[in-house]
């Protein structure tokens, strides 16, 4: 029903507009036609087969290539563009060896082969497979199978009488982001982790693997970083600041984002044998994928496996390329837009695809401003270097320009990689209604049904009986929560600038990722053969860019931020009561011996440890926080649409209004992790890119730091309660 007074509140506020107000309208959709008439998707497909011909990884000969492309791109589009260059630590591997020396003997290959087809799977300059930032070592040890190598899956573990510590542990990619399993597993005492894509989840079991099909064949590997950017982003040795050229740096030894045991991933095919020879339980239903044999946990010395890592830690310039026009109105408010140019590989989908459709925008733009177009605020479009390594070049600008960017930011909107199906939003719920009204225009290229409706019966359809009404009757885009994973994180959860990160998807299996095999071949085959889904892109991104840059009146309701925040309170009252109840039930099947008698031999049995009794906690503060923000937030948009005022107020009002984000920003950080400043929105601390909302209450329940919650609770609700008190404040 808050939907449907929304929707007639907005309609009756429309039939009262100024005829200045219907005038801007009709200028802004004369704008945005002819933007999307300047848009190509040929151009895009061109663009795409360029700047993925060669492998360009972060400090690369050819990374730099691409990146004095990107510029001269952004120059001939009447762009002010320029190179800033950050020099960054990067390891790369030297030595990788992976040996199974008991109960049989097996070298794994750790090489992806070229495949038919394929024109660059074969080239020379591809970054080897292996994980950024696990540490160099040499083990020997047993091989323990630790499923996904989540907290969860440890308990399951202890459960079993399995014991890491000393050991090598395997795990599957999913579930998770990869650098979580290495971290979980040194907190348990292995000395190595190994990582793995299991069929069951990317490959046969799905659908036919590369180069038949869009999904991983036997050889394929994930690379990717490892670091612990739940703690922090971007360059390990300059946490906070700016990694210049002369920039103070931290010993690596010191650096806490770094791991310290050895970690590689590898292919399905290289994992086999390993798997195959483990003894041990049988590993749960829930564990067990598609390979062709019984999988079973190991941990005896009958599996022995050697891992060796070598790498070389070099000092690599990262080169981060700045283009700008400059408002006509607002010059020193800023509209920011952002796509990493770095790739592990050739990086036709990622991160080419969604650099592509920035590019077009950029072009587009540029051709308006030659026929006389000026934007009222400035845009600021960018393309970032080292993304791929954790975050290295947006974070290090960001750092960099901390002070400027947190006075002219009015919103950074983000893509990495696009491909064909559902439009796929995240970021500050206080632009909701933005991009909700973005999606209702921009039309779906394969159903020519809008962007919005396409994505909401997909949803609708998925749901469960009882969800579709409600569904059905949410006139709104749900935008979800961002974590991290992408270069929005800085921006958002750094500074508070409120972000929105934007990509196209859910139709092609994604068995290319970070592979040789993610090239310009696999991309016109199955992800977006005609380059229809990266117009798309390029249509709703420069709406947003577009819209925040020339509206009179910035676009932001926090009804939307407030529903939201109301959801995630109360989620935490549901979470508290539900681990109540659990840890007390855990608690008793221990007082009763009930885990004794499970099926375990009394030799490996170990004792579930008992639970911290979960305490009463008092919501009541932030329940009462939550709903005065909702209240103000819904008087705030009746006076917003309603406002008229001279120009000086307009812009007060509007800087008040892209500030207002950052007082949600917590003075001293997160627990543990102070760069993460954001009250809301975080990386969770065990799931990497998966989002923690309200993250100092909800992660303190979680891990049962009750005393910790309570105090989280009391800084949330007053960092709510003074953004309550800014809105007040707006016209």
């Amino acid at each position: 029903m808050y939907w449907k007074n929304k929707t007639l509140i907005s309609m009756f506020c429309l039939s009262v507009l100024s005829g200045s107000a219907l005038a801007q309208q009709d200028t802004q959709q004369n704008i945005e036609t002819k933007f999307d008439g300047l848009l190509s998707k040929e151009n895009i497909g061109k663009t795409i087969k360029e700047l993925s011909a060669k492998p360009h990884h972060l400090g690369s000969a050819a990374g730099k290539e691409v990146a004095e492309k990107v510029y001269n791109q952004f120059k001939s589009y009447g762009w002010d563009a320029k190179i800033e260059t950050f020099y960054v630590l990067f390891p790369t591997p030297v030595e990788r060896q992976l040996e199974l020396i008991a109960p049989v003997k097996f070298t794994a290959e750790l090489k992806e082969p070229a495949v038919p087809g394929d024109a660059t799977s074969g080239q020379e300059g591809q970054l080897p497979t292996y994980n950024a930032w696990g540490a160099d070592g040499d083990v020997t040890a047993a091989l323990v199978y630790v499923n996904y190598g989540l907290p969860a899956d440890y308990e399951e573990l202890e459960r079993q009488g399995v014991d890491v510590k000393g050991k090598i542990v395997i795990a599957k990619y999913g579930n998770s982001w990869r650098g979580i399993k290495p971290k979980v597993a040194y907190e348990h005492g292995a000395v190595g982790c190994i990582i793995y894509s299991d069929p069951i989840d990317d490959g046969y079991y799905q659908g036919d693997g590369y180069p038949e099909g869009p999904f991983k064949n036997e050889h394929t590997v994930q690379r990717g970083s490892v670091m612990d950017m739940v703690i922090y982003p971007g360059d390990p040795l300059t946490p906070g600041y700016a990694s210049v050229k002369n920039a103070k740096r931290l010993d690596r030894k010191d650096a806490v984002t770094i791991l310290k045991i050895p970690v590689l991933p590898i292919s399905y095919h290289d994992a086999k044998p390993l798997l195959a020879a483990l003894d041990g339980p049988v590993a749960p239903a829930s564990w067990r994928g598609a390979l062709p044999f019984t999988y079973r946990i190991g941990g005896s010395s009958k599996t022995q496996v050697h891992l060796k890592i070598k790498q070389n830690w070099d000092i690599v310039p990262a080169y981060d390329v700045i283009a700008k026009i400059k408002g006509s109105e607002y010059p020193d408010e800023w509209v920011i837009r952002g796509n990493h140019h770095d790739a592990w590989v050739n990086g036709a989908s990622d991160p080419v695809s969604g650099l592509a459709s920035l590019l077009e925008e950029a072009k587009a733009i540029g051709q308006l401003a030659k026929e006389g177009y000026q934007p009222k605020r400035t845009l600021v479009y960018c393309a970032w270097d080292g993304e791929e390594q954790s975050l290295l070049g947006s974070t290090e600008w960001v750092e960099m320009h901390a002070k400027e960017l947190s006075d002219k930011a009015v919103a950074y909107i983000n893509s990495d990689g696009n491909s064909s199906g559902f439009f796929n939003a995240g970021g500050s719920h206080a632009l909701t209604q933005l991009v909700t009204d973005i999606a209702k225009e921009v039309k779906d290229p394969f159903t020519q049904a809008s962007i919005f409706d396409r994505k909401r019966a997909s949803e609708i359809l998925k749901a469960p009986a009882q969800k579709r009404a409600e569904l059905l009757d949410n006139n709104q885009y749900t935008l979800g929560a961002l974590g991290t994973g992408s270069d929005y994180s800085a921006f958002l959860q750094h500074l508070g600038i409120p972000s929105l990160n934007f990509a196209f998807g859910g139709e092609a299996g994604g068995g290319e990722y970070h592979s040789i095999y993610d090239s310009y071949d696999n991309y016109i085959r199955f992800k977006d053969p005609d380059f229809s889904y990266g117009v798309s892109l390029s249509q709703a991104a420069g709406r947003a860019v577009l819209r925040l840059a020339d509206t009179e009146k910035l676009p932001f309701d926090f009804q939307g931020l407030s529903e939201a925040i109301k959801s995630y309170v109360d989620e935490l009252v549901a979470l508290a009561a539900t681990q109540r109840k659990a840890n007390a039930l855990q608690n008793e099947l221990i007082d009763k011996g009930i885990y004794s008698l499970a099926a375990v031999p009394k030799e490996n049995f170990i004792a579930p440890k008992r639970k911290i009794p979960v305490p009463e906690i008092d919501f009541s503060p932030l329940l009462a926080a939550a709903d005065s923000l909702h209240y103000e937030a819904s008087k705030l948009t009746r006076r917003q649409n309603n406002f008229k005022t001279d120009a000086a107020s307009l812009r007060k009002n509007n800087e008040k209004l892209f500030q207002a984000e950052k007082i949600l920003l917590l003075e001293t950080g997160l627990p543990r992790r102070p760069w993460y400043s954001h009250s809301i929105y975080a990386p969770g601390f065990y799931t990497g890119y998966g989002v923690k909302t309200i993250p100092g209450v909800r992660e303190a329940l979680e891990e049962g730091h009750y005393e910790e919650a309570g105090q989280e609770i009391e800084r949330v609700t007053s960092a709510i309660n003074k953004l309550t008190d800014h809105l007040k404040t707006i016209y």
